[in-house]
C-alpha cells in the first residue's frame, strides 16, 4: 500500500515539475530577443562610455543621457536576470534526471528557486523585456545627432583603469543631481536680491550626501567662481554662536585671485534643524557675506528642504536595475557575466540580500572577486541570507546604520576554534580623511574571510570601507567576538 501511495504521489509531483518547467520555458523570449538586446546594449554602452569620458555641462544633454543609462541599466538587469534563470532551469532538468527519486526533496527545491526567481523578476517580465528592446531601438535610431553633439564636448583627463577599478574610483549615477547644484551655485543673483541662495539636499545615511557635495566643490567651474569655500560639520546648530560659527569652519578652497568675492558655505548636519538657531545664522550671513554668496545644506530630514530659496535635491538609493549593473561591474569589471553564468546567477542572488548598500557591495565584491569558485559564491549567499534573518529575528528589522548591537556572519568554520565564535557589530562611525596610523588594521573583509593574523580580544575597531573618492572618508565599526554557548551579552 505504502509502494502504491508513493508511486502515485511521485506521479503527481512529476507532471507538476514537467508543466511548471514547460510553462517557465514558455514564458521565456525567445533566443532572438535576448541577442537582439545584448547587441542594442552593446552598442548604448559604447555610447554612454564615451559621454562618461567627456565634461558635459548642457542641462539637457545630461538627462538625455540619464535616460539613456535607466534604460541600459534595466536592460542588463533584465537580461542577466533571464540568462539565471534558463540556467536555473537546465540545472533542474539535469537535477531531476540524475537525482534519487525523492518527491518531496524535489518539491522543496523548485519552491526555493521559484522564490527567489520572484524577487529577480516579475510576472510580466517577458512583456517587459520587449518594452526595453522596443525603447532601445528608438534611442540608437536617434543616437546619430546626439553623438554629434557628445564629440563637441572636451574630454574628461583620466588614468586608462579596469573597470572595477574606475568604478571604484568615480561616484556612481549622480550626474544629473552633480550639474544641477552646479548650475545653482553658478547662477547669478538679480542686483537688489541681499537674500542668499541656500540649497538643501536631503536624503537617508550613506546615500552619498557629502559625496556629491565634494564632488560639486572639486568642479573648476565652482573653485573659479567663489573665492572661499568653507565646510561646516555638527549635529545641529542648535548651540552655535553666531560670533564663533567661521571658527568652527574649515577651508576647503581658497582662491586668492578672488579674495573678497562671493563665498561658498557648506552645512552638514546629522539631526534636525533648530530654526531659531537658523533664522540667526542666516541674519548675520546676509549682513557677512558678500552678495552672489550661496550655502549648501545637507541632512537626513525633510525639515531642511523648508530653509531652501530653491528646490531641494532629493537622494535615494539606487534602483535595483542600476544596483546591479554597479555590483556586476565591481565583481565582474570588464568580463562579460555570460562567460560565468553559474557566477552571475549566484551574484543576482546575493545582490537581493545587501538592501542597495554601497559599502555592502564594496567589501562583497571584494571578497567574491578574491575566489572565483562557485561553491566559495554559495557559501557567501548562505551567510547573507542568515545575516538579514537573524538581525530581523533580534532587531525585527534589517539594520543599515544605528547604534544597537547587530549579528555579522564570518567565513572561517574551522580556524582557531571560530567555529564556536560569532562576532557583533555594537556600533558604525564615519569619519574624516586620515593618516595611516589612524586606520584600524583589521578590516571587515578579514573579519568575513577569517584571514586575520591574530583574534582580537574583548571590543575592538575595524575597518568596514576606506572611500577612494572625494572626500575620502573611512567607515569603521566597533566589534566584540562572542561564544554562541557562552550567553554573553554585549558590552556598551
Amino acid at each position: 500500500m505504502e509502494g502504491l501511495i508513493s508511486a502515485v504521489l511521485g506521479d503527481i509531483v512529476s507532471r507538476a515539475i514537467s508543466i511548471m518547467v514547460k510553462k517557465c520555458h514558455e514564458q521565456t523570449p525567445t533566443e532572438e530577443d535576448q541577442q537582439r538586446l545584448h547587441q542594442l546594449l552593446m552598442r548604448i554602452s559604447a555610447v554612454v562610455e564615451e559621454a562618461d569620458g567627456r565634461c558635459i555641462t548642457n542641462r539637457g544633454m545630461i538627462r538625455q543621457i540619464s535616460t539613456v543609462k535607466e534604460q541600459m541599466f534595466r536592460g542588463y538587469f533584465l537580461l542577466d536576470a533571464f540568462r539565471c534563470r534558463e540556467k536555473k532551469m537546465e540545472d533542474k532538468e539535469v537535477s531531476f534526471a540524475k537525482s534519487k527519486f525523492n518527491p518531496a526533496k524535489r518539491f522543496r527545491l523548485l519552491s526555493s528557486n521559484s522564490q527567489i526567481e520572484s524577487m529577480i523578476i516579475g510576472r510580466d517580465s517577458s512583456k517587459e523585456l520587449k518594452q526595453v528592446i522596443l525603447v532601445l531601438e528608438n534611442m540608437v535610431a536617434d543616437m546619430k545627432e546626439f553623438a554629434i553633439f557628445l564629440m563637441s564636448y572636451p574630454r574628461i583627463y583620466r588614468q586608462p583603469y579596469g573597470a572595477y577599478l574606475f568604478f571604484d574610483k568615480c561616484m556612481f549615477g549622480r550626474q544629473m543631481e552633480r550639474e544641477l547644484a552646479i548650475s545653482f551655485l553658478l547662477h547669478a543673483e538679480p542686483l537688489g536680491n541681499e537674500k542668499i541662495g541656500v540649497l538643501p539636499i536631503v536624503g537617508p545615511p550613506l546615500v552619498g550626501k557629502s559625496t556629491l557635495v565634494e564632488h560639486v566643490c572639486y568642479d573648476d567651474r565652482v573653485r573659479n567662481h567663489f573665492s572661499l569655500i568653507l565646510l561646516y560639520i555638527e549635529n545641529d546648530l542648535k548651540d552655535e554662536a553666531v560670533t564663533t560659527f567661521r571658527d568652527n569652519c574649515v577651508i576647503k578652497h581658497q582662491n586668492v585671485a578672488l579674495d573678497g568675492e562671493r563665498s561658498l558655505l557648506i552645512i552638514e548636519l546629522l539631526g534636525d534643524v533648530d530654526r531659531v538657531a537658523w533664522k540667526r545664522l542666516m541674519q548675520s550671513a546676509e549682513i557677512r557675506m558678500t552678495h552672489g554668496s550661496k550655502i549648501i545644506i545637507t541632512s537626513r530630514s525633510e525639515k531642511t528642504v523648508s530653509f531652501g530659496t530653491t528646490e531641494a535635491l532629493r537622494l535615494n538609493y539606487l534602483s535595483k536595475e542600476a544596483y546591479w549593473y554597479f555590483f556586476r561591474m565591481l565583481v565582474f569589471g570588464s568580463t562579460d557575466p555570460e562567460e560565468h553564468p553559474k557566477l552571475t546567477s549566484i551574484a543576482m542572488e546575493i545582490v537581493c540580500e545587501m538592501s542597495g548598500s554601497f559599502i555592502f557591495a564594496y567589501i562583497v565584491s571584494t571578497l567574491l572577486r578574491g575566489n572565483l569558485s562557485g561553491r566559495f559564491w554559495c557559501r557567501l549567499l548562505r551567510h547573507l541570507t542568515e545575516h538579514r534573518q537573524k538581525n530581523l529575528f533580534l532587531l525585527g528589522e534589517y539594520p543599515l546604520v544605528d547604534g544597537r548591537p547587530r549579528y555579522v556572519w564570518s567565513m572561517a568554520k574551522t580556524r582557531r576554534g571560530s567555529k564556536d565564535i560569532k562576532f557583533f557589530i555594537c556600533g558604525d562611525y564615519q569619519k574624516g580623511p586620515a593618516s595611516h596610523g589612524e586606520v584600524p588594521k583589521i578590516t571587515a573583509v578579514d573579519l568575513l574571510s577569517g584571514t586575520w593574523s591574530a583574534m582580537p580580544q574583548g571590543k575592538f575597531e575595524a575597518l568596514s570601507w576606506r572611500s577612494r573618492i572625494p572626500p575620502y572618508y573611512i567607515y569603521t565599526a566597533d566589534c566584540q567576538f562572542v561564544r554562541r554557548e557562552s550567553g554573553l551579552t554585549l558590552t556598551a
